[in-house]
């Protein structure tokens, strides 16, 4: 491996002792060293970053974020090694994903042809990522409890008939068709509002919160009674997209109650915490939803049926009382009439020996009126007599024609005025005089007026 000298003036490149290597000693001399550094494997944590399958193979970077610079190696997991790992991660329900964090075994391996050093992992650690998940849900949920959205959305109400439900759930779930499913077999008229949204991968905590903060708008509006949160069974990381503080947020500060159905029997997310409702799985949540609006339907149905008995009840005893009553009434009644019978008797008896005397008084007090009313008319008529003759004798004296035999006469003009001054006359004026046996027509001559003096006659 070392390098011989070339026939030129200048000193020989390689020092004694100095090794050189090709390329690939260089690769093997590196995996060599790297094997036997390394015998038993090494365990590294990290987070799953590109994850994807080449075949029965899977690939994926192992990266850590939290010393500011990222550090990186990828990991090769081949066929055999799936096959024995399947088992332990099935039966800690989980699945490997990006953004997971793991704790795994391997054997670092530098590939030739690419000069890359890589990790075959063979074993993986499900309690690191276990004790992760729960570590990182603990901090969340005691945010959550400190700033008191954990009881938030259970201060509201649920309707005692939530038919307008709104949904957020992926429409292609097995989850979401089993709660549709078992909505539509349940007789009553739900009205499903469904936001659909991705349950997990890169961004799922995002669509979710997204979905239900649509929802939630519609609450508001008071178009909804319900929000329900819903997913099929899935691994447990798959299912920590729940324990998302964003998702938390968002189902508390909806204004009518949130239910959620996620996962298995034995989960129990922090969105389940901060809702209203809590159920284990999508089918239980419709299960509810369809029980209180049976329960509030059957209740109706009872108290429906208690009305009606009370209300027979009451009119039977009414019916009784009334008969009772037509009863007392009808015998009363035929006792009043009895009574009012012999008062009729008795004062028709009276009034047979009464009313001969009563007439013939009336008969007396009747002429003497009429006497009376005689001799009262007989003093009016001489009276009004007289003072119609008075007041024929005042008209009379007021007659022209009385007047005009006593002298007096009446001048009138061309146009028929009666002439009373001088100021209605004038020379040339042609004047007629009526008399007591005719008239006189004259022409004016002269107007003369009388002073004061002359019509004085102390003057």
């Amino acid at each position: 491996m070392s390098q011989p000298a070339f026939e030129f003036d200048d000193d020989p490149v390689d020092e004694p002792g100095d090794l050189t290597f090709t390329v690939g000693e260089l690769a093997d001399a590196i995996d060599d060293q790297l094997r036997r550094g390394f015998r038993d494997g090494v365990w590294v944590r990290g987070e799953i970053n590109g994850f994807k399958r080449g075949g029965p193979h899977i690939y994926f970077s192992l990266v850590e974020k939290d010393r500011g610079a990222e550090a990186k190696i990828e990991v090769k997991l081949f066929a055999p090694a799936i096959a024995r790992l399947t088992p332990k991660l099935r039966s800690n329900r989980l699945d490997l994903r990006d953004g997971m964090k793991v704790r795994i075994h391997g054997h670092l391996d530098f590939y030739k042809p690419r000069g890359t050093l890589g990790l075959k992992m063979v074993d993986i650690d499900p309690r690191y990522t276990l004790g992760e998940i729960a570590q990182s849900r603990e901090e969340v949920l005691s945010r959550l409890v400190s700033s008191g959205m954990v009881g938030l959305n259970k201060q509201h109400r649920l309707s005692p008939v939530p038919l307008r439900i709104g949904v957020a759930a992926s429409v292609e779930s097995a989850g979401f068709a089993d709660f549709q499913s078992e909505m539509s077999r349940s007789g009553f008229a739900f009205d499903l509002v469904v936001a659909d949204t991705r349950v997990q991968g890169d961004g799922a905590d995002r669509m979710i919160s997204g979905a239900i903060g649509t929802l939630a708008r519609g609450a508001r509006k008071g178009v909804l009674d319900a929000v329900v949160v819903i997913r099929g069974g899935g691994a447990k990381n798959e299912l920590a997209v729940f324990d998302s503080e964003r998702i938390a947020h968002t189902i508390a500060m909806v204004p009518c109650p949130v239910l959620t159905g996620i996962g298995h029997e034995t989960d129990r997310t922090i969105a389940d915490e901060v809702a209203h409702t809590a159920l284990k799985t999508p089918t239980a949540c419709a299960g509810e939803l369809i029980e209180h609006v049976a329960r509030y339907v059957a209740d109706t149905e009872t108290a429906f049926e208690a009305i009606a008995r009370r209300a027979l009840a009451t009119t039977t005893e009414a019916d009784r009382r009334l008969n009772d009553l037509t009863r007392r009434i009808a015998g009363r009644t035929g006792a009043a009439i009895e009574r009012a019978d012999e008062r009729l008797t008795m004062r028709r008896s009276r009034l047979a020996t009464t009313a001969p005397a009563a007439l013939a008084r009336a008969t007396a007090h009747l002429d003497a009126a009429g006497e009376r009313v005689h001799d009262r008319a007989t003093l009016t008529l001489e009276r009004e007599s007289n003072r119609l003759e008075v007041f024929e004798a005042r008209t009379a004296s007021l007659d022209p024609a009385v007047q005009l035999a006593r002298g007096w006469t009446i001048t009138r003009n061309a146009d028929g005025g009666i002439v009373r001054s001088t100021d209605d006359v004038a020379p040339g004026d042609v004047l007629s005089t009526d008399l007591v046996d005719g008239a006189i027509t004259s022409v004016v001559d002269t107007v003369r007026q009388i002073s004061d003096s002359e019509s004085d006659p102390d003057a």
